[in-house]
């Protein structure tokens, strides 16, 4: 079973279960709170070393962080997300949205 190492209030990590569940992926979620620190323990950084949320740990024991990475993981060869170039970039943009800041005076 996968397991997703995620803080619940977290958009990201949102993202990744609202994916989970469309895709009708059981999942094991471990919650770890970032305001109490719990991804900067010795037992966290060892699962993702730069200590952030989300982590999504596949069956065989392999470990994927950042979001978007997971999001297109799990996305792909499923109809979110397209073969088509345009569509897929499409896909894309949405997914990285909110991914970097911009303020008004950096357009």
């Amino acid at each position: 079973m996968l397991t997703l190492y995620d803080y619940v209030p977290s958009g990201n990590g949102y993202k990744v279960r609202l994916l989970l569940s469309q895709l009708g992926k059981p999942f094991r979620l471990i919650e770890k709170d970032i305001l109490k620190g719990e991804t900067r323990t010795p037992e966290f950084l060892a699962i993702n070393p730069n200590g952030r949320i989300p982590v999504l740990e596949l069956e065989d024991g392999r470990r994927l962080a950042e979001s978007g990475a997971i999001l297109f993981y799990l996305a792909n060869g499923t109809l979110f997300l397209p073969s088509e170039s345009w569509d897929m970039a499409n896909v894309l943009r949405w997914m990285f949205f909110g991914h970097t800041a911009t303020s008004p005076t950096s357009r």
